[in-house]
């Protein structure tokens, strides 16, 4: 790949789900984030890699303005062009918001990016189904006016990522709006009449369809990875565990999508690091790729990005994720392979030749202050770390003390019993001797 100017950008999904807010706080308890899910993630078989603690970043809170500024610095230092950011809307309503409202109103980090609509059932189950549901996405045709020129203000941000000179939004599930073509006609139409070039709409495949894109008034495709692993990749012979789990040899995911064939419309790819939701859905529910390996992903990573370069008109290559701690899904350096993976993107991209790094973000406050902050911000990240292993070491050692009081208890009342049947039998042979 010899213009570096064709070449496509690595886009990866970020979850903004990180801090607590006051719904999450109803539905799951007070202070809730997903990190509550990830650090009780148990093995479900041998050699199953569980629980996926985090390394550099810690257990991070994405209210602070530093641990965004860190997340970008090491995207773009190992070739991640852009964060897409899922977002979410019901009927005018915002949930989760505050990372990427304070990313748009700061102008920090300098990092690009782009959008995915998540547009679907908010479940107890996080399953996206119609029942257990917490939020309903619902649809009509003056909400979908009021999102447009919501998006707007996204799309008129000099950071935000363009294909073909035009602002990329990718939407989760576009098969389940009723009007999809009516609706993304009235959108470009409105971003137009703002001054602003008409979005180039992707639609990812997901939920078993993996229709024409055109259809849907899309502009192109894009995999969602793990949708369509489970029923194209046949199951690891290796592994064996409860009913209800899928488990799939990463090397199998790995091979088939990096040499799948291609429809007659434009389907940019998906890579992934990694797949396990167990410590979300847990025993009986998970989807695991198994035995995940950095240097299988440099590879697939290697191989689509080169076909996408290929094609006449601009492309993309998305990694799911950056950030989707419960579902196994991050780049971010973790306590088994570190960077590793990021080591990978960024040879998948770049080579030998690294990236100017990001400009740290500017600041009002005194140098003192600054780093006075980040050490205690450094300190505050060592201790809940120190704080989460803890908790695991005094849960194990809670769940062993437990063990052996039963298996003592029920040695004692073992003991008891003979003592008693003893005790029985020699008083039956007291009272015989007794007798004249």
């Amino acid at each position: 790949m010899t213009d570096e100017k064709a070449a496509p950008p690595v886009v990866a999904f970020y979850l903004p789900q990180f801090h607590p807010v006051p719904d999450n706080d109803a539905w799951w308890g007070q202070g809730f984030t997903e990190w509550r899910k990830v650090v009780k993630g148990q093995p479900l078989f041998e050699g199953h890699y569980q629980p996926h603690m985090p390394a550099d970043l810690g257990f991070y809170d994405l209210r602070l303005p530093e641990v965004r500024w860190a997340q970008a610095a090491l995207a773009r230092e190992y070739g991640i062009a852009a964060f897409c950011y899922y977002h979410y809307w019901f009927k005018g309503r915002r949930i989760l918001e505050r990372p990427f409202n304070e990313v748009l109103k700061s102008g920090e980090p300098d990092f690009p990016f782009c959008l995915c609509w998540a547009n679907e059932n908010w479940t107890t189950r996080w399953d996206a189904g119609n029942q257990h549901i917490l939020l309903a996405q619902e649809y009509d045709e003056a909400d979908d006016r009021d999102h447009v020129r919501y998006l707007i203000e996204a799309f008129a941000d000099p950071r935000y990522l363009r294909i073909n000179g035009r602002p990329l939004l990718c939407i989760y599930r576009i098969q389940g709006h009723p009007a999809p073509q009516r609706t993304l006609d009235m959108w470009r139409k409105e971003v137009v009449a703002a001054g602003l070039p008409e979005p180039f709409i992707v639609k990812f495949d997901t939920h078993g369809n993996w229709e024409d894109p055109a259809r849907y008034g899309c502009d192109a495709a894009a995999e969602f990875l793990p949708h369509g692993v489970w029923e194209l990749v046949p199951p690891s012979p290796r592994v064996t565990c409860a009913p209800g789990n899928q488990v799939r040899d990463y090397r199998d995911v790995a091979s088939y999508f990096s040499t799948r064939t291609q429809p007659e419309w434009t389907r940019y790819p998906c890579v992934a690091p990694g797949w396990d939701n167990t410590s979300r859905v847990g025993d009986g529910r998970a989807g695991v790729f198994d035995g995940t390996d950095p240097d299988v992903y440099e590879t697939w990573l290697r191989v689509v990005r080169q076909r996408v370069a290929a094609q006449p008109d601009e492309g993309v290559v998305f990694v799911n994720a950056w950030n989707e701690w419960a579902e196994g899904a991050h780049l971010e350096p973790d306590e088994r392979f570190g960077r590793r993976f990021l080591e990978a993107t960024g040879r998948a991209v770049h080579g030998s030749r690294r990236p100017t790094p990001l400009a740290p973000p500017l600041t009002t406050e005194p140098t003192s202050m600054g780093e006075l902050y980040t050490a205690l911000y450094e300190r505050s990240i060592r201790l809940e770390r120190a704080y989460s292993e803890y908790i695991a070491r005094a849960e194990s050692e809670l769940a062993r003390a437990r063990s052996e009081h039963s298996a003592a208890l029920h040695e004692c009342r073992d003991e008891a019993s003979r003592l008693a049947d003893y005790v029985s039998d020699l008083e039956a042979k007291l009272r015989t001797a007794r007798v004249p």
